[in-house]
C-alpha cells in the first residue's frame, strides 16, 4: 500500500567550496584542449592540401605517415580534453535522496547542476536497514563484492547530524546489494514503517 509521504535531503560533500573550484579548473582546461585539438584539426586539412598539390606532392607512405602524424596530435589532443571532461565528474559530487510513494529515488548530483538518477529502492524489496556504526553491517556486507556495495555518499565521515545509514536490498536484477547513505535519522521514520519495523537492525 502506498503511504501519502514525501522526505527529501542531500548529501552534500564537505569539501564542496574547493571541489567546485578544481571542477571549474578541469572543465575550461578540456575545454581549452577541445579548441586547441579543432584548430589542429583544421590546419592539418590545409595542410593535406598542400602536401597534394604543388611542385613535388606527397603520395603513398610518405602522404601517410605525415597524416597519421597531423591527425594523431589531434586525437590527442582530444583524448587529453575528455580526460579532463571526465575527471572533473569527480569532483563535488552530491547525492539526493527522496522518499515518496513508498520508493527511494537516489539521484547523482555533478557540481550543483547536472543531476543523473541512480536508482529507485522500492520498500518492499529492502531486507534491512542500519547503522554503518554497527556489527549488523558487517553481517550485512560479508561475502558481497566491491560492486554489490554502492556508497553513495562522497564524505568519509558524515556531516554535523547526519550518520552513515545502510540498506540491504534485493532487486530482481542485480540481486543482492548493499546501499550506504549519508542523512539525517529523520530519514527512518519515513523508510522504516514504509519496508516494516521488523527490517530496522536496532543500535
Amino acid at each position: 500500500m502506498q503511504r501519502d509521504a514525501f522526505y527529501e535531503e542531500s548529501a552534500i560533500s564537505t569539501r564542496a567550496e574547493k571541489e567546485a573550484k578544481i571542477y571549474t579548473v578541469f572543465h575550461v582546461v578540456s575545454i581549452i584542449f577541445f579548441v586547441l585539438a579543432a584548430i589542429h584539426l583544421s590546419f592539418s586539412f590545409n595542410a593535406i592540401g598542400l602536401w597534394t598539390s604543388g611542385d613535388e606532392p606527397l603520395t603513398g607512405l610518405a602522404l601517410a605517415v605525415n597524416c597519421i602524424i597531423w591527425f594523431g596530435l589531434a586525437a590527442s589532443l582530444v583524448g587529453i580534453g575528455l580526460s579532463f571532461f571526465f575527471l572533473k565528474r569527480r569532483f563535488n559530487v552530491s547525492y539526493d535522496y527522496t522518499f515518496v510513494e513508498d520508493e527511494l529515488r537516489i539521484t547523482k548530483v555533478f557540481n550543483g547542476k547536472r543531476r543523473k538518477h541512480l536508482i529507485t529502492l522500492e520498500a518492499d524489496r529492502i531486507l534491512s536497514i542500519g547503522w554503518v556504526e554497527n556489527d549488523s553491517y558487517d553481517r550485512a556486507t560479508g561475502g558481497l563484492t566491491k560492486k554489490q556495495i554502492k556508497i553513495l555518499t562522497s564524505n568519509r565521515e558524515p556531516a554535523e547530524g547526519k550518520t552513515f545509514l545502510y540498506i540491504v536490498y534485493s532487486s530482481p536484477v542485480t540481486g543482492k546489494s548493499v546501499y550506504v547513505l549519508e542523512a539525517r535519522e529523520m530519514l527512518l521514520e519515513y523508510l522504516v514503517p514504509a519496508a516494516g519495523r521488523t527490517k530496522l537492525e536496532r543500535k
